[in-house]
């Protein structure tokens, strides 16, 4: 995967793969459209990712005319979208979309690094079929579904192609489609559902208010964020902004994600630094002390022994192994015993 080899699949540069989803939020404003990319790539965000449509070819002007007259509004053309994809390339940022017009993909596709299916579309097996035949790693957000409809559409992704059983080539996000959406709603357990129901990369769809269900997610385990992203929620009449992150919002998750991911440590339970160069690992551990004189010759039992710090000489582990033998030499109350210094 091209853009992704130094980044170890989806880690992203800070620990997360971090994803400003613009979506629709230019709408249908190409100058706006070329704002917001300048400012998401300079938050610090891995993948900047827009929605390509085409009302008449995602919503029937039939059955519902005011959606399709919706989408109609918040169109860019092919061209446009090919200079936002150039503007991201230049910034170093990965840009991706939610393709929704399977027409869109000769086009696209040069500029594409991988692809994110919409939550709309889990179930939208042609659309699944067209661009699983790319090749290409995808994500899958699952608002709407059920466990076994995730179930279904994961196994049909990975019938298309066997990469798709790769974890840097599937990656399934939580996701409760509305916006906003109530903090119970988040549903962030089904992050360990899906960690244990799918061997992929697991992450996060947000479209809560604020930035504790992004930060739990992380800590949870996410690998994947998306965030949709605006640059000022003032003003903004168009729903999505509402659960939109800023430039100065995304910089301070990033900061705070170093901190967790340094809190989270590497999984190795080990003595850390500091208690090693301490000392602590002898002064705040027990060792076997006389609990008075004994003399040559005695006999060690549990009542002439004391567990004390520091854990110099005999191990207090090793009680068991000196109870019932005997002292070659004199040794005072609370002086340290050596393994040499008994029989």
């Amino acid at each position: 995967m091209k853009g992704l080899k130094g980044l170890k699949g989806w880690c992203g540069k800070n620990g997360v793969y971090l994803i400003a989803e613009i979506g629709g939020n230019h709408e249908g404003n190409f100058e706006y459209a070329q704002k917001l990319t300048e400012s998401a790539c300079v938050s610090g965000v891995d993948a900047v990712k827009f929605q390509i449509y085409n009302g008449d070819t995602l919503v029937s002007k039939v059955v519902d005319p005011h959606r399709n007259s919706h989408f109609k509004k918040f169109e860019l053309t092919q061209e446009q979208y090919i200079s936002l994809a150039k503007q991201c390339q230049e910034k170093g940022v990965v840009f991706t979309a939610s393709v929704w017009d399977i027409r869109a993909l000769a086009w696209i596709d040069p500029y594409m690094e991988f692809y994110k299916i919409g939550s709309g579309d889990l179930t939208a097996y042609p659309v699944l079929k067209e661009i699983a035949a790319l090749g290409k790693p995808i994500i899958l957000s699952t608002g709407l579904s059920t466990l076994e409809e995730v179930k279904t559409t994961v196994e049909y992704i990975q019938s298309r192609d066997i990469r798709y059983k790769k974890k840097e080539y599937l990656a399934v996000l939580q996701c409760t489609s509305m916006y906003p959406i109530l903090d119970e709603e988040a549903n962030l357990r089904v992050l360990d559902v899906f960690r244990n129901e799918f061997q992929v990369t697991i992450g996060y769809s947000d479209h809560t208010i604020g930035v504790d269900a992004v930060e739990v997610a992380v800590v949870m385990g996410a690998e994947i964020i998306e965030m949709h992203f605006t640059d000022t929620r003032e003003g903004k009449i168009f729903r999505d902004h509402q659960v939109s992150f800023t430039c100065h919002e995304i910089k301070a998750l990033i900061n705070k994600i170093k901190k967790i991911k340094k809190l989270q440590g590497d999984r190795l339970k080990k003595p850390m630094s500091s208690e090693i160069n301490t000392g602590h690992l002898f002064s705040f551990r027990r060792a076997l002390y006389p609990a008075r004189n004994l003399k040559k010759g005695t006999v060690l039992k549990e009542d002439n022994l004391i567990v004390l710090r520091p854990n110099q000489g005999i191990d207090a582990r090793d009680y068991n192994k000196v109870i019932g033998r005997r002292l070659k030499k004199d040794i005072g109350k609370l002086e340290i015993i050596e393994w040499s210094d008994i029989e």
